[in-house]
């Protein structure tokens, strides 16, 4: 499908104009994390086009990664796309940034595949070099696996996209392409001949994979951007696309050009200068601290770390405030080594980034087992240690980079407290209980698989489960508590807060009571004996 203008005279216009190129049935992919690397005002463009026209209709839209602002509002990112009979498809790895998406999704109003991060942007690295598709281990015995779901979330997706197969006796995915009509893409600055720089953005995403493969195919690439520049002007080493693949320039206001969700421009996210590490603020005393204290312990020195969205990425903080930061060297799947990754509403940037590579390439490193340790969160865990992060209580999110990260790290800890909204104090080395939680995260059987223990143990790395009570590991046998938390007795407080029995270790221990204390100062200690 050509969608290509003849004859134009000049690559920039309107994003009113940039809306209506898109056509009925076409498949749109967007560069987008959470909401670094969208592009907000073409997607306010589409949006309005839609509401006013009824124009474009059924389009199968693709994207690596979470995009939209929730938990923190629900109307940026592919909220602005999420009507009925605007999106036919999705193929993506994460949309619970995006609840008024999900929200189509659970009710069947739109068909919906979710893969892993990783996978995704290999395949569009894959597509625009006209390969034959990613072939991969990642993956076996999750629901992404086509003999569990195929990673269809709903009823109505119906259309196989991955299939089992086997290469020299052993079993593999295989990813096939599909044809992308039009790439929406978004960088700092673009000159007047297309070429593109992303001087201003924390990440490079996969912005020169998608264009690649839209171009290569006789599709449309739209870049977003924040300024325009005299050809000509810019270094050639600071162009990631170059201008023969940008056919439409759109240049955004800066309100929709945001560096992350709750940043416009903070230059040591994008590594004009560093900032002092030491202008973190410590985190309180609380059971979150307690957490990423005890995970923390698990790290080597001179290591290379994922720190996952949420609670994992507090562990930075303690690196701060240990005094070990120069240990490690700790990672986005973004693409960012090195400095300290941010959370909350500046997630997915990094403070101080050493190095930021391409999306794909980033996820190169960590398939081929360049990450030592990953510290990753979880919404439900077995007895057999599978554990679920992407389907649960009814809402869809998807795996995001968590089904890579975990099954590629030669260690995985496992974070998350033991119960829901439990309400805890830590006191003069202890945890208190003041209220259960009102529901349990150690069940029965997972809603969804996001990661096999049955493939774990064959491979048979270390697997932690962290919690404020108590610490388990993944043996052959299965889940197994190895740790408790001082103050606490195993049937009342942690065994009662399960649907089911893990094995209890006969080396069972306390957990050391400096965790709970206000002053720690044991974690460099810790990280050499673990040498």
């Amino acid at each position: 499908m050509n969608l290509k203008e003849k004859g134009k005279m000049s690559k920039v216009i309107s994003a009113e104009k940039a809306a209506e190129l898109i056509k009925d049935g076409t498949t749109v992919a967007w560069t987008t994390s959470v909401l670094s690397g969208f592009a907000e005002e073409m997607a306010i463009a589409i949006e309005k086009r839609f509401l006013e026209t009824g124009a474009p209709r059924d389009l199968t839209i693709t994207f690596s990664s979470g995009n939209g602002d929730y938990p923190y509002g629900d109307v940026k990112g592919m909220n602005h796309l999420a009507h009925e009979g605007l999106i036919k498809k999705v193929i993506g790895s994460h949309i619970g940034q995006s609840p008024r998406l999900g929200k189509l999704v659970t009710e069947n109003k739109v068909e919906c595949h979710l893969f892993t991060q990783g996978i995704l942007v290999h395949l569009y690295r894959q597509m625009a070099g006209k390969k034959v598709g990613v072939i991969t281990k990642t993956g076996l015995g999750t629901f992404i696996d086509p003999r569990l779901d195929g990673g269809r979330i709903n009823e109505i997706t119906k259309e196989e996209r991955v299939k089992l197969i086997e290469f020299e006796g052993e079993e593999y995915l295989y990813f096939k392409p599909f044809p992308i009509d039009v790439a929406i893409i978004r960088g700092s600055v673009c000159d007047e001949k297309g070429n593109m720089a992303m001087t201003h953005e924390p990440l490079l995403l996969e912005s020169l994979s998608l264009a690649s493969a839209v171009h290569n195919r006789g599709g449309i690439v739209i870049a977003q951007v924040l300024y325009l520049a005299k050809t000509g002007t810019l270094h050639p080493r600071r162009v990631n696309v170059p201008g023969g693949l940008v056919d439409y320039i759109v240049q955004a206001k800066p309100e929709n050009h945001l560096m992350t969700t709750g940043t416009f421009f903070e230059p040591d996210l994008c590594g004009y200068f560093h900032t002092p590490m030491g202008s973190i603020p410590p985190l309180p005393l609380d059971q979150r601290k307690v957490i990423v204290r005890r995970a923390a312990m698990e790290m080597l020195p001179d290591s290379i770390l994922n720190l996952g969205f949420g609670t994992p990425t507090y562990v930075a903080s303690v690196a701060v405030e240990e005094g070990v930061l120069e240990k490690v060297t700790l990672t986005t799947e973004l693409g960012n080594f090195g400095g300290v990754p941010c959370s909350g509403l500046d997630f997915p940037a990094s403070h101080n980034a050493e190095c930021t590579v391409a999306h794909e390439a980033m996820f190169d490193f960590y398939d081929g087992g360049g990450l030592d340790t990953a510290i990753l969160g979880f919404a439900q865990a077995d007895a057999d240690g599978n554990l679920n992060v992407s389907k649960f209580g009814g809402r869809i999110s998807g795996p995001g980079g968590f089904i890579n990260i975990a099954d590629s790290a030669k260690k995985v800890v496992f974070v998350s407290p033991m119960t829901i909204d439990a309400k805890t104090a830590v006191k003069d080395g202890k945890l208190v209980i003041l209220k259960e939680g009102k529901g349990k995260k150690f069940v029965n059987q997972v809603e969804q698989v996001s990661f096999s223990g049955t493939y774990a143990r064959k491979k048979g790395k270390p697997i932690f489960f962290v919690t404020e009570r108590a610490v388990f590991s993944l043996e052959n046998e299965g889940l197994t508590l190895i740790e408790i938390a001082p103050g606490l007795e195993v049937e009342r407080d942690v065994l009662s807060a399960m649907e089911f029995r893990p094995r209890i270790s006969p080396a069972l221990k306390e957990m050391p009571r400096e965790l709970f204390m206000p002053q720690w100062g044991k974690l460099r200690q810790i990280m050499e004996e673990n040498r």
